[in-house]
């Protein structure tokens, strides 16, 4: 992986990776990352997406970038755009029993692997964002930042993005009282305070407990 310089940042990603890989005669080039590693609960989710190879589909996504950096109502409106315009897409999921058996990393690894093969084409290349697919002959960049500078990635994280969201929210129903409609599983102070008044339900990572389920008092005695 190659050492990059934050202030080369672009101001939102672009297709400078999948123009040189057009160029080089690969037009199947899948932009892959993930949502919800650091959550308290819930899936790690990632989502591949194939963007045609067209300069133009740059502006009609204009608008898209990392998904943490856009608003519920923008991913959910970029997420329809995005499904529509790509040559192809898809979404895997690791379930919090996955994290907690293989470990986040290896679980990270495996939804990205569904989420290739829930698409319905072969890619030439991968974009990754800070990740390398090591069960894979497919050739594969990954890039710091990628989400920032990619556009096929950056779509990928809104796909993973509202689709872990949407499974939290309806998760929101069967165990009320944890907010998860919410903080989607991430461990805010209101997550926090939730598990610590009811204990954890089935879908917490019990991995996690004790690294990063803490209360302190100063939680307590303003609650």
């Amino acid at each position: 992986m190659r050492r990059f310089d934050p202030h080369q940042l672009p101001e939102s990603p672009d297709l400078s990776f999948e123009s040189a890989l057009w160029v080089d005669g690969k037009c199947l080039v899948a932009g892959i990352d993930e949502a919800g590693r650091g959550a308290l609960a819930g899936p790690v989710v990632a989502g591949a997406v194939v963007l045609p190879p067209e300069s133009s589909i740059a502006g009609r996504l204009k608008g898209v970038r990392d998904s943490k950096q856009m608003t519920p109502a923008q991913r959910e409106q970029w997420a329809d755009c995005i499904q529509s315009m790509a040559l192809a897409w898809g979404v895997g999921y690791a379930s919090h029993l996955e994290v907690d058996e293989l470990g986040i990393v290896p679980a990270t690894l495996l939804a990205a692997g569904r989420a290739m093969e829930a698409m319905t084409i072969t890619p030439q290349h991968l974009l990754l964002d800070f990740l390398r697919l090591p069960g894979t002959l497919l050739p594969q960049t990954s890039l710091i930042k990628g989400d920032a500078r990619s556009l096929s990635i950056a779509s990928a994280s809104v796909l993973a993005k509202t689709s872990r969201d949407h499974w939290l929210e309806s998760m929101d129903e069967v165990y009320p009282g944890y907010g998860f409609r919410e903080h989607k599983g991430y461990g805010t102070r209101a997550h926090r305070l939730a598990i610590h008044r009811l204990g954890m339900c089935a879908i917490h990572r019990r991995s996690f407990q004790f690294k990063q389920v803490e209360v302190t008092v100063e939680d307590l005695s303003e609650d």
